[in-house]
């Protein structure tokens, strides 16, 4: 493993420091957030209603629940060595890949792919709500910047979606390819369309040639910044836009995640992106990709994932029945910044409570990851 480089870019801008005031809520964000709420309880509600089991309203659909270990680079700058990264050291972790979809579908309907990162064993002060806890999650998606600038058009998005839940599964396996299709057309030209990859026209690669981010900013220590897991592993660099075949494999990006970790092991980089500049890094802003030659992701820590079942019946009844994923699980330290984040706070609590009500399944807290099944 090569020690980490520190770009001359970083200490060319003094990334912006955390205050309270970086944050401007929407004065009628409350009845906005009542208003996510209550789509994405449509939506778990309708599933549970067809299935008999709750799901989580987002993500749903797991293809890989994984153990793995962070271990926190040496000799970071004063700038990176901040929040759980302060010190160097190893953490456990638990990594869950998933789509997008509240209703679990066909892995042909393909959206956007979710990896959430449970890190074990931290210590800091705690976020409210999370009192309890000893970890530190991030959420995170393989993409950059969010498909709705703010909670209010995020809503208007989300109230489209939860009326397609469970509804018309063959529909949406045709619209997808229709979608991937123009996404092609759209990426040959040098663009790319968030939004039609969020319904449903997501090229058919791998899970595990993604790198995936926080997409919205959250504190880091002193400062704000956006999180990234880079693949960085010759196995998994190889899988950058690999295509998977799922033709009558509806769980195929399960299968082919089970056939990776069978033999392999996997490593990424932990890298951060400091806001160096409000206008053109904004907080508020959901849907602005923060621009990499301002401020460059880099290297604060690496995970490593060895060989082992990658999705088991026991793993999904553990992690995907009893345990619940948030950017509110967490330290002060890196407190979520920004409207949609603001607004995961109250709408993740819910999905988790009638999750854990409607199943009769108390959440879990996983105390090491030894605790996580075969």
């Amino acid at each position: 493993m090569t020690a980490p480089t520190f770009p001359q870019a970083l200490s060319a801008t003094d990334p912006v420091r955390y205050r309270a005031d970086l944050e401007q809520p929407e004065p009628d964000e409350a009845e906005t957030i009542q208003g996510l709420t209550d789509a994405l309880h449509k939506v778990s509600a309708t599933v549970y209603e067809d299935s008999g089991h709750a799901e989580r309203s987002v993500h749903a659909k797991s293809h890989a629940l994984l153990r793995g270990v962070l271990q926190v680079d040496a000799g970071l700058p004063a700038t990176l060595a901040q929040g759980i990264f302060k010190t160097p050291g190893s953490h456990e972790v638990v990594m869950r890949f998933s789509t997008n979809p509240g209703d679990i579908l066909n892995d042909k309907v393909s959206t956007p792919r979710g990896l959430a990162v449970k890190v074990l064993g931290v210590e800091g002060d705690r976020l409210p709500g999370s009192e309890d806890e000893t970890s530190q999650d991030f959420v995170m998606q393989n993409a950059k910047a969010f498909t709705a600038p703010t909670p209010k058009a995020f809503l208007k998005n989300l109230k489209m979606l939860a009326g397609t839940t469970d509804k018309a599964p063959g529909l949406k396996q045709a619209l997808s390819a229709v979608l991937r299709g123009l996404e092609k057309g759209i990426e040959a030209v040098g663009g790319e369309s968030g939004t039609i990859k969020s319904l449903g026209g997501h090229p058919l690669t791998h899970l595990l040639g993604e790198t995936y981010t926080t997409v919205l900013p959250l504190r880091y220590g002193e400062y704000v910044a956006k999180i990234a897991v880079v693949p960085v592993s010759p196995a998994l660099v190889a899988l950058k836009d690999a295509p998977v075949d799922l033709d009558d494999k509806p769980d195929g990006l399960r299968e082919a995640m089970q056939t990776f970790f069978e033999t392999q092991s996997a490593e990424w980089e932990i890298q951060v992106q400091l806001c160096t500049n409000l206008e053109t890094m904004p907080i508020e802003d959901a849907s602005k990709e923060w621009p990499e030659e301002e401020s460059p992701f880099v290297r604060v820590a690496t995970i490593r994932v060895e060989p082992q079942p990658a999705w088991t019946d026991a793993r999904h009844a553990l992690v995907d029945d009893s345990m619940a994923f948030g950017p509110w699980k967490g330290v002060v330290e890196h407190q979520p910044l920004g409207g949609v984040m603001r607004a995961r706070k109250s709408t993740y609590t819910h999905s988790v409570d009638f999750r854990s009500q409607a199943n009769g399944c108390p959440m879990h807290r996983l105390a090491g990851t030894a605790d996580l099944p075969d």
